[in-house]
Order: C-alpha cells, then sequence, then structure tokens
C-alpha cells in the first residue's frame, strides 16, 4: 500500500508538472504571431524636358549668385584694406607735412607756401612784368 501511495503521488506530480510546462508553453508567447509588412516604392514623378531645363538654369543661378557674392565679399575686404593703407599714407603724409613746415621756419623758407597755392603762378607773373620797366 505504501508502494502505491508513492506512485500515485509520484503520478500527481507528474501531472502536475505537465500541466505548469503546458500553461507555461502558451503564456510565453509560444502562439505565433503575424507580422505585416507593407514596403512603400516611390516611383520617380514623370517630368517633362522643359522641367529639367528649369530646374538646370536654377541651380546655374544659384550657383552664379553665390559666386557673385563671394566675388563681392572679396572686393568689399581689398576695398576696405584699401582705405586703410591710403588712411596710414595720409597719416604719414601729414607728419611729413608738419616736419617740412617746421624745417621752412627753421631755415626761413617762404616759396615753398607760395607754390603750394592756386594763386602762386599769377602773382609771380605780376612780379616779374612789374620788375621790367
Amino acid at each position: 500500500m505504501k508502494a502505491r501511495k508513492n506512485l500515485v503521488a509520484g503520478l500527481a506530480g507528474l501531472l502536475a508538472c505537465g500541466a505548469v510546462l503546458v500553461w507555461a508553453s502558451t503564456t510565453t508567447g509560444g502562439r505565433e504571431e503575424i507580422y505585416e509588412v507593407r514596403p512603400e516604392v516611390a516611383i520617380p514623378e514623370y517630368r517633362t524636358d522643359a522641367a529639367r531645363a528649369i530646374d538646370a538654369y536654377e541651380r546655374l543661378m544659384e550657383r552664379y549668385l553665390d559666386l557673385t557674392e563671394g566675388n563681392l565679399l572679396r572686393l568689399g575686404t581689398d576695398v576696405q584694406r584699401m582705405l586703410n593703407k591710403l588712411d596710414s599714407i595720409e597719416h604719414e603724409l601729414t607728419g611729413l607735412s608738419a616736419r617740412m613746415e617746421r624745417i621752412e621756419k627753421s631755415f626761413g623758407i617762404e616759396q615753398a607756401h607760395a607754390a603750394n597755392q592756386k594763386d602762386a603762378p599769377p602773382q609771380t607773373a605780376k612780379k616779374s612784368s612789374a620788375e621790367k620797366p
């Protein structure tokens, strides 16, 4: 009898383990799932020759405008550099002019001022005609 009880208990345990195994296989995703795949294939649009020509012209104009913009920027920087150089030359000439004036004062030279004036040539002509008689 004891052996029979052990056999019944063993079969009951085995059935319980089998039931748990069947239940676990159905709950863990053992069933088959269906996935739907929709590939998207893009068909290029039909373009006429005129549309292609217009697009090519637009690209050409964009490149031309970019090139022109770059050239104008370079021209602007070149002009700015020239202006800076001219300003430095003007500053140097102002200093040189002041120095020449000091030198002329120290030596008592007055001709440089008369030669710089626009009215100086007619005045020298009047003096030379006045000296002859």
